[in-house]
């Protein structure tokens, strides 16, 4: 039986809930050493992760792919919606996929003119700070959310709110004197896959920025994920 014939029968075992190692050997007929090596190959690239009770368990790796398995598609649609942000609001407007302990700016439309928060696509920032961080954790299974927040400059309580309300703001926590509000971007089993946003200087968003702007923001979210729900329908269908 070859590598990847073994670490589909883990990933298999895995697909059906946590497992301590002794669980992956009975459950997979495995020696112990080679069910533990690559356990451990598994879990260096994110494909499995361990819960609060050492446990495996099946990883954000997935999550990942299936996101950029879909972003054509997002890309797709996105423009006209970025532009119609713009158009809104007057700010800048970027949609961000998470990557690891990352995002990543996977498009963005900018301000002509005056002042503006400029993020450019491929950009890698932090997800220890600014709104769409908040969207892309939230959701996040609680191991996932508490090695999130470790560093952040955000809480626990930031982003029950944000699941609350289903809108995120932050105000010079990324970088002095820019805000943003973002939303999330869903796809059709309703998991979060990346975060809309628009951003600017404070001085003009002011410092309750989703008072004002998380309406459109939202709304823009929603027509994405009701986009891509839609395209995966098809996509069934035609099978």
């Amino acid at each position: 039986m070859g590598v990847l014939d073994k670490t589909a029968l883990i990933l298999d075992a895995l697909e059906r809930g946590p497992a301590t190692l002794a669980q992956l050997v009975n459950d997979t007929g495995l020696a112990r050493p080679t069910a533990h090596r690559l356990a451990m190959a598994l879990e260096a690239h994110r494909f499995i992760v361990r819960d609060q009770h050492a446990r495996f368990t099946l990883g954000s790796r997935f999550a990942e792919l299936a996101a950029a398995a879909g972003e054509d598609r997002l890309l797709t649609a996105c423009e006209p919606i970025l532009q119609t942000l713009l158009d809104r609001t007057g700010e800048s407007a970027q949609i961000y996929r998470r990557q690891g302990d990352q995002r990543v700016c996977i498009a963005s439309v900018e301000r002509a003119s005056g002042l503006r928060d400029s993020i450019p696509v491929g950009a890698m920032l932090s997800m220890e700070a600014g709104s769409a961080a908040h969207i892309l954790l939230a959701w996040e299974d609680p191991e996932q959310m508490h090695q999130g927040l470790r560093h952040a400059r955000f809480t626990t309580a930031t982003l029950s709110a944000v699941r609350k309300r289903g809108w995120a703001e932050s105000v010079n926590e990324r970088e002095h004197g820019v805000s943003s509000v973002s939303a999330p971007i869903r796809n059709a089993t309703g998991q979060v896959i990346a975060a809309i946003s628009i951003s600017g200087p404070t001085d003009r968003m002011g410092t309750s920025p989703g008072r004002h702007f998380a309406p459109l923001v939202m709304s823009a979210g929603k027509y994405l994920s009701d986009t891509l729900a839609k395209a995966q329908g098809s996509a069934y269908a035609m099978h």
